[in-house]
């Protein structure tokens, strides 16, 4: 048995020997990383089966042969390479990415482009930061019939010709960003079957005037300075699904294909809104796209038409010139389930909208998937009614940094016992109607009062309070919500007393009292299943340890520093700790003895030093107390016992 083992062993060991040193898949080098290595020209003893290379951030300026026909990824960017000798890339045939950014290509385009053209299989390039001209950028791209991907940002291209890529038909993705382009010539991009994401983005365009690219599902026209975004009305369906038009000088909502997929739109930082009214920026954009199609039919409403087939999902109109609220336009988008209106420049939002009869009756719209709005930093102090009625499946509204009042549930106000005094001339946001809303934000909106039932009928999830600083909260303000609740913020509003109350919250998980002027934990915590606390820069001494006990069963963390913390009344701390409850900022909690201030961790570290004198000063008062006590006790004695000798020895002179 052993003389037939033998052979074997020997054909195993011949098997592996030939395998290492032919370098056998199980030796083959993947990668090798010389990046950052102050090189000036490649490394000459370089495994030739390598995979991957990375000689980025380096000082190479030519580039020579290279013997590595298994390479897949060249990365040679941030060199100073200006030079490629013409068979520099012949042996590297199964190179497939190549990265040659933040280099000097734009000096000798002629020579180095001849080079990239013998990488027939190259299906990603990066020749970014270059310097690159129209013409150069078109000779780097002759025989690239595989390319897949090409990023070409931070050269100095001003104008895209429809020759551009004739011969990279198979690119599905191009990023052109921050160049000088002003131009595209028409069948630049239309011959490109494939391209799914195009960005142009920090480029000099002006006018989009008429959209073709039916196969593009990502289009980045961010950072440009676009007027208008026109596509003629045809029945192609396109696949636009994200398009961002952002950082622009749009005066007009963009007039999009009719047949389309867009699931969102970016329109941040424009100049929507400066035609003051809805109806004049509609018309506007009506006319402006008659003109451009040559359309002669009368009194069509292109914008609304195409709007109203959107299956848009969000929508960024921020950091515009809103002054009123586009309530026709919006409400036509029947998917939209976010929208974001935030730092715009409305004081209210009205319900000034167009009757299509004399009825006299004031015509309802409906947001009907809408779910996410927010409002945030457009000093509203009015929301109409009608406006939260169309608000009808709200979940998360965003007010902070307005000046809205809640007003106080209707219900309470009608009541004969009622005892609320209300200004019925005040303007105010009735919150209640919002049935569906989880997550309102009233963060910094100078509330002066927060009536009983405030949110009465809302199912509320979280309520930020916070920065409301003259503040006066109702003892019955959560009343409504209080069994729904799970995260309360009441943060910086100057909430002080020794006895703050709070109604018992059964599924409250975190709560925010930072930065008030509190002395004690509000009444009603020890219901609420608390997963954080935030109690920071408060006047707290010390902490109920009762409470504590019984907070500590979900307690994960609670953030304490910033009060004045007494050292030796501190056994909370030692229950949270070995009920391994998170302090994440002990380390900047101080606390006091007789003697000076130390940081939590300090004290903790030997208690007993820091209190001894402490429990020694209470022995000795507590004995000092007792000899006084004596003390006067003898003394009122003996002056008891004075005073009848005294009283005795008068009446025996007197007889």
């Amino acid at each position: 048995m052993v003389r037939h083992m033998f052979p074997n062993l020997l054909l195993v060991w011949s098997l592996s020997y030939d395998l290492y040193i032919t370098g056998g898949r199980c030796y083959t080098p993947k990668q090798n990383s010389w990046n950052n290595r102050n090189l000036s020209s490649v490394p000459e003893d370089l495994n030739a089966r390598l995979r991957r290379l990375d000689l980025s951030n380096n000082f190479i300026r030519k580039l020579h042969t290279l013997a590595l026909p298994y390479l897949e990824q060249l990365d040679l960017s941030s060199n100073q390479l200006d030079f490629i000798s013409e068979g520099a890339f012949e042996n590297l045939a199964r190179l497939e990415h190549l990265n040659l950014s933040r280099n000097g290509l734009n000096i000798n385009p002629g020579i180095n482009s001849k080079a990239l053209q013998s990488l027939s299989r190259l299906k990603s390039l990066d020749i970014s930061m270059n310097g690159l001209s129209n013409d150069a950028v078109e000779l780097y791209l002759r025989n690239k019939l595989s390319l897949d991907q090409l990023k070409m940002t931070g050269n100095s291209l001003t104008r895209l010709s429809h020759s551009l890529f004739r011969e990279s038909n198979s690119l599905r993705t191009i990023t052109i960003d921050d160049n000088l382009i002003s131009e595209i010539a028409t069948g630049t991009f239309e011959p490109l079957s494939r391209l799914e994401m195009l960005s142009l983005a920090k480029n000099n365009l002006v006018h989009i005037c008429d959209f073709k690219l039916h196969q593009v599902k990502y289009l980045n026209l961010s950072w440009n300075s676009v007027e208008f975004f026109v596509t003629h009305e045809n029945d192609m369906l396109y696949s636009l699904e994200i398009l961002d038009l952002s950082y622009n000088k749009l005066l007009f909502f963009p007039i999009v294909p009719k047949m389309n997929h867009l699931r969102y739109l970016y329109l941040q930082n424009n100049m929507l809104g400066t035609l003051k009214s809805e109806a004049a920026m509609v018309s506007e954009a009506n006319s402006l796209y008659d003109e451009i199609v040559s359309e002669k039919v009368a009194m069509k409403n292109n914008l609304h038409a195409i709007w109203r087939l959107m299956p848009l999902f969000y929508i960024d109109l921020s950091y515009n010139h809103f002054t009123s609220f586009p309530l026709e336009t919006l409400s036509l988008l029947s998917s939209l389930e976010t929208l974001d209106f935030s730092y715009n420049c409305m004081q209210s939002i009205d319900w000034n909208i167009r009757n299509y009869n004399d009825s006299g009756h004031i015509r309802q719209l409906v947001f009907r998937s809408l779910k996410s709005l927010n409002l945030q930093s457009n000093g509203l102090v009015y929301i109409s009614p009608l406006f939260l009625n169309a608000l009808t499946q709200i979940e998360t509204l965003n007010l902070q940094d307005n000046s809205m009042q809640p007003c106080a549930s209707t219900d309470k106000l009608s009541s004969p016992h009622s005892t609320v005094k209300m200004n019925p001339n005040t303007s105010c946001a009735a919150f209640g109607k919002l049935r569906t809303l989880k997550h309102l934000n009233l963060r910094e909106n100078d509330i002066k009062t927060l009536w009983p039932n405030a949110f009465l009928r809302t199912p509320l999830v979280s309520l930020n309070l916070a920065k409301n600083q003259h503040m006066v909260m109702h003892e019955r303000a959560l009343e409504g919500v209080q069994t729904t609740l799970q995260s309360l913020m009441i943060s910086e509003i100057n909430m002080s007393g020794s006895h703050p109350s709070l109604p018992c919250m059964p599924v409250l998980t975190h709560l925010n009292i930072s930065n008030n002027h509190l002395n004690k934990m509000p009444s009603g915590l020890g219901c609420s299943p608390l997963k954080e606390i935030d109690m920071r820069n408060n006047a707290f001494m010390t902490l109920n340890n009762s409470l504590i006990h019984t907070l500590s069963v979900h307690l994960t963390s609670m953030f304490i520093s910033g009060n004045h913390f007494n050292c030796c009344d501190s056994g909370w701390v030692t229950v949270l700790r070995e009920m391994k409850i998170g302090l994440p900022d002990i380390n900047e909690t101080e606390c006091f003895t007789r003697v000076r201030n130390v940081t939590m961790t300090t004290y903790l570290t030997s208690p007993s030093s820091y209190c001894l004198f402490h429990k020694q000063a209470q022995e000795v008062h507590f004995v000092q107390m007792i000899v006084i006590v004596l003390f006067i006790t003898v003394l009122s004695a003996v002056l008891i016992v004075f005073s009848r000798k005294l009283c005795c020895s008068q009446r025996s002179f007197m007889v």
